[in-house]
C-alpha cells in the first residue's frame, strides 16, 4: 500500500483532512488537478477570507438552513471554537467583525491559505497538484486507492473525497465527486444554486434604471403564491443589469429556488421594505414634513433627502404621483399609497444566476449515507466525504467554511485511526 490515506481536492475540507490525518500519524496524500492549494478559500469573503463564525453553536447552525443540524455530531469534536483556536495557533491573529464573522487581522486570505498549506507540509504529508483523478478504486466492499487520469494507480486505506460542488468552477470545483459517490453506491440529492444573486423582468430592471443603486438595513422578505411569508433578511443589497443581489439577496436565493421548483418555474414575489424601522404612518408624517418645510419645490427634489435619488421618480410614477406638483397639491390617498410601497416594494423574481455563478451548491451526497461523527460512508468501508460535496448549505458569513472545516477535519482524523499502520 502506497499510503494510508489519499485525499482528494486541496480546498477548504481537503487542506484541513490533510492536517488531522497527519496529526494523526497517518501516511497522507493530497491530490489537487489545480495548480494551486486552497484557490477558492484564497478568493473566500471577498479576498480577505472569512474564517468562521464565532456564534453559538446552536445560532451557526441556524444559519446552515440546508441540514445543519446534521453537524452536531461533527462539532462536538471540532467546532468554531476549534477552528480559532487552531488558526492562532499557526500564528494568524484573527479579528471579530458585524455578525460574528471572523478574519484574519492582515485581512488577507493569501495569509491564511499559506498557514494552512505549510500546515500540511509540516505534518509530512505528500501534495501532488496538477494531478486529476478519473475515479477512485473500489475493491471487496472498501475504497482501496485512485486511478489518476495519468493513467497511474495510488493505493490507500482510506480515500477522502473533499472535491467540492458545483459552484465557482475556476477553483476547479466541476461536481466530479458525485459520480465517485454514486458508483460507491450512494445517494445525490438534486443540485441547485444558493447563495445566488436574484433575476427579474421587471420592467425597471429591465430599463437599467436602477442598476448600481445600492440600498442599507433594508428587509427583503420572499413570499410563496399564497401570499404566507417564507424567509425575510435585513441588511444591503443592490440592484443590477439583471436583478438583485448582495448579501441579504443571496441568502434569500434558495427560499426562491425551493419555491419555484415547488410551483413550476412560475415567477417568486419579494419586497422590499426600505425603512424596517418605521411604520407606513411614520413614513408618510415625516415625508409630508420635509415636503411642507420645502412647499416651494418639487415633490421629486423634496424626497431626494429622504428616499434614495435614483428611486423617487420609479416610486412616485407607481403610485400616479406627478412629479412636479408641489406641498400644496398633495392628494393625501396618493402619498398613503406611496409610505406603504416604501414599506413592500415589490420585484418579481423569475430565477437566479447559473450554479457556476452561485456561491454554495446545494444538494449533494444524501446525508443519510453518511456517518455523522466520522463522515464515513455507509456505503462503502474506507471512504470518506467532506465539505461542498455533501448536501450541506449555508449562508454566506463564515457558515459553509465552518461546515468544511469541521467535516474535513473529522474525516481525517478518523481516517488516520482506522488505516494507520502501528
Amino acid at each position: 500500500m502506497d499510503y494510508d490515506v489519499i485525499v482528494i481536492g486541496a480546498g477548504s475540507s481537503g487542506l484541513m483532512a490533510s492536517v488531522a490525518a497527519g496529526e494523526g500519524g497517518a501516511r497522507v496524500l493530497l491530490l489537487d488537478k489545480g495548480d494551486k492549494l486552497g484557490r477558492k478559500l484564497g478568493i473566500s469573503g471577498g479576498g480577505r477570507c472569512n474564517v468562521t463564525n464565532a456564534k453559538e453553536l446552536d445560532e451557526l447552525i441556524k444559519n446552515i438552513p440546508g441540514n445543519g443540524k446534521f453537524l452536531y455530531g461533527a462539532f462536538a469534536t471540532f467546532n468554531n471554537r476549534h477552528i480559532i483556536a487552531f488558526f492562532e495557533g499557526l500564528g494568524i491573529r484573527l479579528k471579530e467583525e458585524d455578525n460574528g464573522r471572523m478574519f484574519p487581522v492582515s485581512d488577507k486570505a493569501k495569509t491564511v491559505v499559506d498557514a494552512l498549506v505549510g500546515k500540511v507540509r509540516s505534518v509530512g504529508v505528500d501534495v501532488r497538484v496538477n494531478s486529476p483523478v478519473s475515479r477512485v478504486i473500489y475493491e471487496g466492499g472498501r475504497a482501496s486507492g485512485v486511478l489518476l487520469k495519468s493513467g497511474e494507480t495510488i493505493r490507500s486505506g482510506a480515500v477522502i473525497v473533499a472535491v467540492g460542488g458545483k459552484s465557482v468552477p475556476h477553483t476547479g470545483s466541476t461536481g466530479d465527486g458525485y459520480a465517485w459517490a454514486e458508483e460507491a453506491g450512494h445517494t445525490v440529492t438534486e443540485l441547485f444554486p444558493t447563495e445566488v444573486p436574484l433575476t427579474s423582468q421587471a420592467a425597471f430592471i429591465r430599463s437599467k434604471e436602477l442598476q448600481g443603486l445600492s440600498l442599507r438595513g433594508v428587509t427583503l422578505t420572499v413570499w410563496n403564491g399564497k401570499g404566507k411569508r417564507l424567509i425575510e433578511h435585513t441588511g444591503d443589497m443592490i440592484f443590477t443589469h439583471f436583478g438583485i443581489s448582495g448579501p441579504i439577496v443571496l441568502r434569500c436565493s434558495q427560499f426562491v429556488v425551493k419555491e419555484q421548483k415547488k410551483n413550476g418555474g412560475t415567477a417568486v414575489k419579494t419586497t422590499i421594505d426600505l425603512f424596517p424601522e418605521l411604520s407606513a404612518d411614520e413614513i408618510y408624517a415625516q415625508t409630508m414634513t420635509l415636503c411642507r418645510d420645502e412647499s416651494r419645490k418639487a415633490i421629486k427634489n423634496a424626497l431626494k433627502g429622504f428616499f434614495p435619488e435614483k428611486l423617487v421618480p420609479l416610486l412616485l410614477g407607481l403610485v400616479g404621483l406627478k412629479e412636479e406638483i408641489t406641498y400644496d397639491n398633495i392628494p393625501k390617498q396618493a402619498w398613503m399609497e406611496l409610505a406603504k410601497l416604501a414599506k413592500s416594494f415589490p420585484v418579481s423574481i423569475n430565477g437566479t444566476l447559473s450554479i457556476e455563478e452561485a456561491f454554495v451548491t446545494g444538494g449533494g451526497i444524501n446525508l443519510k449515507e453518511i456517518d455523522p461523527k466520522t463522515m464515513q460512508s455507509k456505503r462503502m468501508d474506507g471512504l470518506y466525504f467532506c465539505g461542498e460535496v455533501l448536501d450541506i448549505h449555508g449562508y454566506t458569513g463564515g457558515y459553509n467554511i465552518t461546515a468544511a472545516f469541521t467535516t474535513g477535519y473529522n474525516a481525517g482524523k478518523h481516517a488516520a485511526e482506522t488505516t494507520k499502520h502501528s
